[in-house]
């Protein structure tokens, strides 16, 4: 092996393990990306960091700390180009040069505007060797809803739903425990810390009371999105007793319903409506303004069906369990497509057969194109 080709894998080494570090950061972060950093020095590693939540240290800040004065002279890996701008944390670009750094490697350039090759020429004038590119598929992947969010104005939107073999995801009555088996249940709610919000539909809430919380697994639950236009929604339901609630209404809705919500701790949203209930796409639009990167989206046939319908996703997450109901609420409710060539599609990434159950993991192609 070349010294160029040993010098390109060691980047890549040390890389994976910035990305596996910005990985801890889950379900905390928003709207700040995931970002983890290791620090190399004469072939140790002397300093290593990931941002744990919004408004705390950022990786490189937590790594520069830990290495103390071995940070002169290092190499300095990072998954996302250092920041240059002042939020809630002094921008890292600068810390870097303070700290004597001689080299940084970062997976890929920082698609927000405030930054967006800024840091990279920060580092440049103060003769600091910048390489960018090992690992970039990955680092897109862990902070795709940043990406999407800071580029399109929308988070990432999964699909999330529990089906039989004929695409039912309730009973006639609307009753849907226990569709899938315990082991979908649980990865259902991995699933649950590894998104910033999780959105359903009013008639789930009335018809299951969910909690919407994660429990059996280790992490974070995410802030409830529900979209409830004409504001039905009783402050005793569970999602009240267990978070504070961002509730999506009508401009139409009753204001004396709003301040009940609100003194029962939700954050109430009025948007305008032409058929009733508010267009998504201005949904999308206004919890990428709440800092939402990542929406998982449970809602019932109705929910899906119309974010199938506008094509407003960017991934499925569907659990199929081997049974077939016969009546009972579709998947996509009652949306209608003319002609199969218009129908919605996307490419199967991941097929899982576990205890009876498949999971399917799909994506839309030019999510992020």
């Amino acid at each position: 092996m070349t010294t160029r080709r040993m010098n390109e894998a060691k980047d890549r080494y040390y890389m994976s393990l910035a990305i596996d570090l910005a990985r801890k950061g889950t379900g905390r972060t928003a709207p700040n990306p995931r970002v983890g950093c290791v620090i190399v020095k004469e072939g140790r590693i002397a300093g290593w960091g990931f941002h744990k939540a919004c408004g705390l240290p950022h990786a490189e800040a937590e790594a520069l700390q830990r290495a103390g004065g071995d940070a002169k002279g290092s190499t300095l890996y990072v998954n996302l180009e250092p920041c240059s701008h002042h939020g809630k944390t002094p921008p890292c670009s600068s810390a870097i040069i303070e700290a004597g750094v001689s080299r940084v490697v970062a997976a890929m350039k920082d698609p927000d505007p405030r930054v967006s090759g800024r840091g990279f020429s920060m580092l440049h004038e103060a003769g600091i060797e910048v390489e960018v590119g090992p690992c970039v598929a990955e680092a897109v992947r862990i902070n795709r809803g940043f990406i999407k969010r800071v580029i399109k104005g929308h988070p990432w939107v999964t699909l999330k739903a529990a089906m039989t073999l004929d695409g039912r995801i309730a009973d006639e009555s609307g009753w849907s425990k226990w569709i899938s088996n315990e082991w979908s249940r649980k990865r259902s709610h991995i699933l649950r810390t590894e998104h910033d919000a999780v959105l359903v539909g009013i008639g789930t809430v009335v018809s299951d009371d969910p909690k919407l919380t994660v429990r059996e697994v280790s992490g974070y639950s995410p802030r409830v999105v529900l979209l409830d236009p004409s504001l039905k929604v009783s402050p005793g339901a569970n999602i009240f007793r267990y978070g504070k609630p961002l509730v999506i209404a009508s401009t139409r809705a009753d204001s004396r319903k709003v301040r009940v919500l609100e003194n029962a701790g939700a954050g109430v949203i009025l948007l305008p409506s032409e058929k009733g209930s508010p267009a998504l796409s201005d949904v999308l639009g206004c919890l990428a303004d709440e800092g939402i990167n990542e929406l998982l989206v449970e809602g019932g046939s109705k929910v899906l069906g119309s974010f199938l319908s506008e094509r407003l996703f960017d991934d499925v997450s569907l659990f199929v369990s081997p049974r077939f109901m016969g009546e009972g609420k579709p998947l996509c409710g009652e949306v209608r497509w003319l002609a199969l060539e218009n129908a919605p599609s996307v490419f199967i990434t991941k097929k899982t057969l576990v205890e009876g159950d498949l999971w399917i993991e799909g994506t839309v192609k030019c999510s992020l194109d």
